[in-house]
Parts: C-alpha cells; structure tokens; sequence
C-alpha cells in the first residue's frame, strides 16, 4: 500500500502535469458519478493530505485515495494506458496529457468546503511544510490506552504513517509492537522520528530506513520476519498485520 511519501509523489507529478491546463475530457468510471463531466474546466492545483489527494478543478474538489492498489498514470494525450482499461476509474485529459487512475477506492466530487471538512478529519500532514507537531501529539495524547502502533496508521492522528513506516518507527525508538501511546516515554520523539523518515523518503522511489539503499538492506524489520536483527541477531518475529479502522487508510 502507498504511503504518504508516495502519495506526495504523486501530487506532485499530477501538479505539474495538469495544473493551469484546461480539461477537454474527463471521464469517471464509477457509479456515483457516470454523468459527471468537468470538460472546459480548468486545473488550479493538485495537492496531498497523507495518502489522500485532493485536484481543485473549476469550483470542486475530486478526492481520490490509492488504496492497496490504486495509481495514478500520466502520459502523452492519446498515448496507449500503461493498466488495463477495466482498472481506470478516472480519466483528466488537456490538449496535451492525460491522467488515468487506476483501481482508486475512493473517487469523489466535492464541494471546497466539503473537501475541507475531509482535511480537518485527517490528523497533520507530516510532510506538510507547517507541520503542527503539537496538534499531533494533542491527537494521540487523546488515545493514551491504544496500541501505539495502531494509533499511528490512524490517519485521524497523523497523515502519511502506514504499515513500512509503523514497523520502522517502533524499531528505530526502540519501542516493542504491544507497547501503548501512554507506555512511550517520548511520544514528541516519535512524532519526530515518523516525520523524519518521510522527509528522508519523500523524494525516492523505495523506502530506505537503514540508510542504505540496496535491495534487501533498505530496512530494519518491515518484510524481515524471521531473519536476524540488524543490530542485534535476534530472530524478528513476524505478526499479523495490524487492522484499525481509520479515516481513509
């Protein structure tokens, strides 16, 4: 699943495909908005909140999240789609480049104010330039019996945490996977730490923690159950995968 590194990624490239260029054809293939059509309007800008974007074109906001297995592809206008037609689920063409997203869990049109209203749910962006770390630690402060781990994927408390970087934060603060929000003896720290590693991330392809970036090494204990500890040798203990509900994961 992309985290909120990548999802920055593609804000960004969505941004400097689309933005200033008027739509000559939008296409949404699903249910609730088949009859849409945004033709003749006008791109102002494509942003990201933690794994949630958000494209203000004309007067609405389409709110998009790529899930498990969702991307966004952009390319030539006209060019052959690198997925599948069956995948898309939105199509933004201009006179020059179109953007197709596939197997997108949420596609939406709405209201500026509605979009907000999304923003405030979500808890600070930590890639956001204005990061408010004390709103942050305000919002897990509020949930001081829950699994720390879990409190963090929560895009309601932080924006862009999921499950690589989980595992790597807990690692890195050396902080076991059973340990509470109140157990952690520095939660600003961690905070810090979970920003750090996205600011670190944001602008590459893979995830490298260990700060060596070479297939196999890249990090400490996400995808390595069983295998020996960087630092240590002890054998990491595989778990199964944490299941919270969160505002759009």
């Amino acid at each position: 699943m992309p985290e909120g590194d990548a999802v920055w990624r593609t804000a960004r490239r969505l941004d400097g495909a689309l933005r200033g260029r008027t739509l000559v054809r939008t296409d949404f293939r699903v249910p609730q908005l088949a009859t849409a059509d945004l033709a003749g309007e006008t791109v102002h800008e494509v942003t990201s909140r933690g794994k949630h974007l958000f494209a203000r074109i004309g007067d609405v906001a389409l709110h998009t999240r790529l899930g498990m297995d969702g991307s966004w592809r952009t390319s030539d206008a006209g060019a052959r789609w690198s997925r599948p037609a069956h995948e898309a689920r939105v199509v933004l063409a201009t006179k020059r480049v179109q953007a197709v997203g596939f197997l997108l869990p949420t596609v939406e049109l709405l209201s500026l104010e509605q979009a907000d209203a999304v923003r405030a749910r979500l808890g600070p962006d930590l890639l956001d330039p204005e990061f408010d770390a004390v709103e942050a630690r305000r919002r897990l402060d509020a949930e001081r019996r829950r699994n720390l781990g879990e409190a963090l994927l929560d895009q309601s408390n932080l924006a862009g945490v999921g499950n690589i970087f989980r595992n790597e934060i807990l690692y890195v603060r050396g902080l076991h996977p059973d340990t509470t929000v109140a157990d952690d003896p520095d939660l600003s720290r961690t905070i810090a730490t979970a920003r750090r590693m996205l600011l670190v991330n944001r602008d590459f392809p893979a995830i490298v923690t260990t700060g060596v970036d070479r297939r196999g090494q890249r990090t400490w204990v996400y995808g390595r159950g069983g295998e020996p500890c960087r630092r240590c040798g002890t054998r990491i203990e595989r778990r199964a995968p944490v299941v919270t509900q969160t505002h759009g994961v």
